[in-house]
């Protein structure tokens, strides 16, 4: 190889080098962005649950993604049957032909006047016996450990006794009782479970709170002051919470009794109002994601 060959050739390799090394530099200061996941959060608040309804339809009509669902409560009901597959007209359709007795079953007290059982039963076949893990959307439902006080979260197995031990309100719903444990509503200890969707990877919070507005009818029997003693503590814990959101949407649903079927319209209308109020801090949201490239 003659001398110019030889020089031709080191000027190549060095160039070659460079450039490999230019090409490590800037992929280098790229940070590799996971795509985002948005969670929806779905409180507790008994009757005033029917407001999520109106919730998911409006952000279902503005095609806001939601990556994972979870609820507490009447949320955990609510976001079973979403996540599950129905759409939010689907939800309406079941939430406006909804009996108490096909949810409730009263039994003689014994550490709560209903059994859960047919809760339980609704769900599952509502869901067609289908496992959670095989839901459409990642579903999280929070009840509470009674003997140990801390919270529990079911995203696995089945439903309908994932939503029966999140919803058995104390004295009123007996505890769901299996695999060893006994199971009390989740509203307990997390009313609006924020931290648990920020535990599961959610990125953005939307969290539906219906605890705030409590009713002012004074309690006549036993099963009402359970059920506004019940309500009281949701509000007052749901606080803190609230301002670890990234959105809040508060349906003014304090006109709705904590067992009352007969203002479900309304109810769902509120959810509608107050989600079409967020839209705006919705889509900025969604928008910077976007930008960020971390939503299609």
């Amino acid at each position: 190889m003659n001398p110019i060959q030889t020089t031709k050739l080191y000027v190549l390799i060095c160039c070659s080098l460079i450039l490999s090394g230019c090409a490590a530099t800037t992929s280098s200061r790229i940070p590799s962005q996971r795509p985002a996941r948005i969670a929806l959060v779905l409180g507790a608040g008994a009757s005033k649950g029917f407001a999520h309804v109106g919730v998911l339809k409006i952000l279902e009509n503005n095609k806001v993604p939601i990556h994972m669902i979870v609820g507490t409560s009447v949320g955990s009901f609510v976001g079973s049957l979403y996540a599950y597959g129905y759409d939010a007209y689907g939800l309406q359709k079941i939430a406006l032909s909804l009996e108490r007795s096909d949810v409730a079953e009263l039994t003689m007290p014994d550490n709560g006047f209903l059994k859960g059982e047919r809760l339980r039963d609704y769900i599952n076949t509502k869901v067609r016996q289908s496992p959670i893990e095989s839901f459409k959307i990642p579903f999280y439902a929070v009840a509470t450990d009674i003997k140990t006080g801390n919270s529990v979260v079911f995203n696995s197995g089945n439903p309908g006794m994932a939503v029966q031990a999140s919803c058995a309100i104390p004295g009123v719903f007996q505890p769901a009782r299996f695999s060893g444990a006994s199971y009390v509503d989740g509203g307990v200890v997390k009313p609006l479970a924020v931290d648990v969707a920020r535990t599961y990877g959610a990125d953005v919070v939307i969290a539906v709170d219906i605890s705030s507005g409590i009713d002012q009818v004074i309690p006549t029997t036993t099963m009402e002051t359970i059920m506004k003693s019940i309500q009281i503590m949701y509000s007052n814990m749901s606080q803190v919470p609230i301002s670890q959101a990234d959105v809040v949407i508060k349906p003014v649903v304090g006109f709705v009794g904590s067992a009352d079927f007969s203002h479900r319209n309304e109810a769902i209308m509120e959810g509608e109002k107050a989600a079409l109020a967020a839209m705006p801090r919705i889509n900025a949201l969604l928008a910077k994601l976007r930008q960020e490239g971390r939503l299609p």
